[in-house]
């Protein structure tokens, strides 16, 4: 019911988000989404990819700080209003998010987000019958 999302600690630099591009392009790592946040002094450089753990190693072997997480990938329709919808339930379950992004894919938005309280999502997901998209079907996308 999650996927494993990479995230990457970069300095705020000219250079080091391309470097760490190369590295995936160079180990055949598909990206499906990625964000970017920053602050003065670093980036953080969120990661959905084809193959996680391949990616995770390349980027430890290359010196470069990682972590990998479980995070919720959730497909709703694309109208107006789904996502108050989506997290309208999580909220009614006290279901706190951490994060999240979302984007449009073969006219499907996908909201992909973090919470402390993984089995509590879990069971919003199961009880709401939400549609999620597991690691075993990212490639389909």
């Amino acid at each position: 019911m999650t996927i494993h999302q990479l995230s990457v600690f970069i300095e705020n630099k000219a250079g080091r988000l391309v470097k760490i591009l190369h590295i995936l392009k160079e180990g055949g790592i598909q990206i499906i989404a990625s964000t970017v946040s920053d602050t003065v002094e670093y980036g953080l450089y969120r990661v959905i990819c084809d193959k996680p753990s391949q990616a995770y190693r390349l980027l430890r072997d290359n010196g470069i700080s990682v972590t990998m997480n479980d995070v919720f990938a959730l497909q709703i329709d694309n109208t107006p209003g789904e996502a108050a919808q989506l997290f309208e339930l999580f909220s009614q379950a006290d279901v706190n998010i951490s994060y999240m992004y979302s984007f449009l894919l073969k006219g499907k938005g996908i909201i992909v987000f973090r919470t402390g309280d993984t089995d509590k999502a879990r069971e919003v997901i199961s009880l709401n019958k939400l549609s999620f998209i597991s690691e075993e079907n990212l490639s389909e996308l």
